[in-house]
């Protein structure tokens, strides 16, 4: 595939007026004509969500991204393919030193393998670094008390969503490539039921839930599976694999343009892609 031209950069503000002679002490001045009223369809770079179970593909499909991409290979994923990785990465300060650093500068698109394995360091960053309120060192995320501590990991997940909002307001896609989970779905108008989730900490009723604040983030959630068809209590498949767009019943999915599942039929497949990065604001169908 060719390389795709990143967007061009956001306009520039105004210079801020200055402050009115009568404001009073502790007033707040925002000046008026650093906004910048726009308006029509906008083309830039893509937030997308990438998680399905083990062994189907994901990180080949990732490794179909066109441009230029870098993975930041946390689980070394990336091993038999061909792309373009850093794969010595241990600690969560180390992955957002990367992504604050010059090195992605020269990529169109970051690709973070796996957004699990990140929240895994982030809790191991919380348990190290964030002290108990009553002072010291905690020997494991509960040590914080009842869900304490999973809101420290909660905020820490934060700071690595906002250091990939800089890198797409640069004009960068950012692709975070998630394992699977089953999950419990309280449903308010009938009988809960189950589905396929991405596997990032859901916290209850949404509180401090990673999954549901990177579900808001993205642009596009891929849930790629394997096609399955139940009888009798039993389930039946060749192998092929689809990637859902949107949401169903057994899963969580979104896209803001694409609104047609695609047949994942090989390690050369990426149609995906194309619909994904053709005209954004355009429904595909």
């Amino acid at each position: 595939m060719n390389a795709r031209p990143l967007p061009p950069p956001p306009a520039t503000r105004k210079p801020a007026s200055p402050a009115p002679s009568n404001a009073g002490p502790g007033s707040t001045i925002v000046a008026i004509d650093q906004f910048v009223v726009t308006t029509g369809m906008q083309y830039g770079a893509e937030r997308v969500l990438l998680y399905g179970p083990g062994g189907v593909g994901k990180s080949t499909l990732a490794s179909l991204l066109p441009g230029k991409t870098l993975f930041l290979d946390l689980e070394r994923s990336t091993r038999k393919l061909s792309v373009q990785r850093i794969d010595t990465l241990r600690s969560f300060a180390e992955l957002r030193a990367v992504l604050q650093s010059p090195i992605v500068d020269g990529y169109d698109t970051i690709v973070i393998d796996s957004a699990t394995k990140a929240e895994e360091l982030a809790t191991e960053w919380v348990v190290e670094s964030v002290p108990h309120e009553k002072g010291g060192r905690v020997q494991s995320i509960e040590g914080y008390g009842w869900g304490k501590g999973w809101g420290h990991v909660y905020d820490a997940f934060l700071q690595l969503i906002s250091d990939c909002d800089r890198l797409v307001e640069k004009g960068k896609n950012v692709v975070l490539v998630c394992h699977d989970c089953i999950s419990d779905v309280p449903n308010p108008i009938g009988e809960d039921f189950i589905r396929y989730e991405p596997r990032l900490q859901g916290g209850k009723g949404g509180k401090n839930s990673i999954r549901a604040r990177a579900f808001e983030w993205a642009d596009h959630v891929l849930f790629v599976g394997y096609d399955v068809i139940a009888k009798d209590g039993k389930g039946k498949g060749g192998g092929t694999r689809t990637i859902w767009t949107s949401e169903r019943p057994d899963h969580k999915a979104k896209s803001r343009n694409v609104k047609v599942d695609v047949p994942f039929e090989g390690e050369t497949d990426g149609a995906i892609w194309d619909l994904v990065f053709s005209k954004t604001t355009e429904v595909i169908q």
